[in-house]
């Protein structure tokens, strides 16, 4: 016996209503973005290197 691909967790859903969802998640699937998003060079690195920076912090300070 198969598994099905689509389950539904709570209440009942007709055959119409899992193939109208099942559409809709298909569609969404195989749209292309209408426009590709541009870089702007790399990110910031998340670490710092601790020579390069300044000696003295806040203690109220976050970064």
């Amino acid at each position: 016996m198969s598994t099905p691909d689509i389950r539904v967790e709570k209440g009942h859903a007709e055959p119409e209503e899992v193939a109208a969802i099942t559409a809709i998640l298909l569609a969404r699937a195989a749209a292309q973005p209408s426009e590709t998003p541009t870089h702007r060079g790399r990110p910031r690195a998340a670490w710092r290197r601790l020579e390069r920076e300044g000696g003295f912090r806040a203690p109220h300070s976050w970064h």
